[in-house]
């Protein structure tokens, strides 16, 4: 099961004005929407740091390709179309796997195309067109 979403910052400053208020705990979470346990542990963070700010910043583990090496990455694929994921790789010199650079190239959305042949125009063709 996953986390549940943060409280948003009015609805932080709701619990903390209900609780100054006196409001009892039952009724701050049932005016906000929310579980009596998050509204003892915002009050409780006001009463001891003054801040009801989340702490929770982003989720999952750091990036192994950053924003730099995204640019370098994309004027590789630039520089020769053709080129597969495992010669990408190999030419990025660096400690990533091939899934890294495949799941960073589509997320910058650069996805594989394959090229289709199609036939040339006849003269018949061309002067059906030009009528």
């Amino acid at each position: 099961m996953g986390k549940a979403a943060d409280l948003s910052e009015f609805d932080r400053g709701q619990i903390v004005m209900a609780r100054r208020l006196e409001t009892s705990i039952t009724e701050t979470a049932r005016l906000v929407g929310c579980l009596r346990s998050a509204v003892v542990s915002i009050h409780a963070t006001w009463i001891n740091d003054g801040d009801t700010s989340s702490r929770r910043q982003s989720v999952g583990s750091p990036r192994v390709i950053k924003e730099k090496g995204r640019r370098r990455l994309s004027r590789l694929v630039k520089q020769n179309r053709r080129q597969t994921v495992t010669q990408l790789t190999a030419q990025y010199n660096a400690r990533v796997s091939e899934h890294t650079v495949q799941r960073t190239l589509l997320d910058m959305g650069l996805c594989s195309r394959h090229t289709t042949r199609v036939p040339l125009l006849t003269k018949r063709h061309r002067q059906l067109r030009l009528q």
